[in-house]
């Protein structure tokens, strides 16, 4: 998570050498104005800085990563923000893929629409198709956001592989500290539908377009952490959800039930969350 700073370090030294040989190529001076936030709307990982462009596309893969970030901002401050379109984006790629995402998003209480941004990083592995982390999530503003994901402050027990599809009896059977999601309650926390579409999502090898017709039909929760009540463990920092679902679009390839499992870790810090979604054969 620290190549963003290598980057910016790369960048003031190539600055400099610029600078000596008279190559020097100032930044176009709009850029030097307050309100710009780095990342958002200005690319400081070129030289010349670019600005970052308001486009009001529909990509898909940008809205789920917009989406996220909006959950983890509801999710840290108990508010409901709705997804609205998203404005613009930047994609800064070191080691790894970070989207920078500006986006409208609505507080249906007041009503009011406002400007949000987030910070996602993005990567994948064989045995884990997402790997995404939200490093800002906040209404816009011009202040750097802390991009350095703190791995010592996650339980070891989320550290290791991301475990197998298991159904609720069999989770039963080894003693798991697990709740299964009532009906009622997969409404009231619709966050689980966006990580069932994230899990979807990658299981079609991120060819989607548009929000895919999907129903869930169960979800377990596994928590290290102790809760009074087992709807509580919805509210964990850290848990793993097994998800049945299916599929009811127009896609015979990926028509029927399918399983998803999806392990959330967070640090601590305001506006991190970490999403992994195993690859599983249904």
């Amino acid at each position: 998570m620290e190549d963003i700073e290598l980057l910016r370090l790369e960048k003031r030294r190539r600055k400099a050498k610029l600078k000596f040989f008279g190559l020097d190529v100032p930044n176009h001076p709009d850029f030097n104005q307050e309100g710009l936030a780095d990342g958002f709307d200005v690319n400081n990982s070129c030289y010349p800085s670019m600005l970052v462009k308001s486009t009001w596309g529909d990509d898909y893969d940008i809205a789920l990563y917009g989406r996220l970030g909006l959950h983890c901002h509801n999710f840290h401050k108990g508010t409901n923000f709705k997804f609205g379109r998203w404005e613009k984006y930047s994609v800064i790629s070191t080691a790894y893929d970070y989207v920078y995402v500006t986006l409208d998003a609505k507080d249906p209480v007041s009503g009011s629409v406002f400007s949000f941004q987030t910070l996602l990083n993005e990567d994948s592995s064989p045995d884990r198709p997402v790997m995404w982390t939200t490093l800002a999530c906040r209404i816009k503003c011009e202040n750097a956001a802390d991009a350095r994901w703190d791995d010592k402050a996650v339980d070891d027990f989320y550290k290791d592989a991301i475990p197998k599809w298991s159904s609720d009896e069999e989770l039963a059977r080894g003693k798991k500290n697990y709740y299964v999601v009532q009906e009622s309650e997969l409404q009231e926390n619709d966050w689980l539908y966006l990580f069932t579409e994230i899990a979807f999502y990658s299981k079609t090898n991120n060819v989607l377009t548009a929000p895919p017709p999907l129903e869930i039909e169960k979800v377990v929760v596994v928590t290290k952490e102790d809760t009074e009540e087992g709807h509580e463990k919805l509210k964990a920092h850290n848990a793993i959800f097994y998800v049945s679902y299916k599929y009811n679009g127009e896609s015979s390839e990926w028509a029927g039930d399918h399983n998803a499992v999806i392990r959330k870790t967070m640090d601590g810090k305001p506006g991190h969350m970490y999403i992994e979604v195993a690859a599983t054969a249904d």
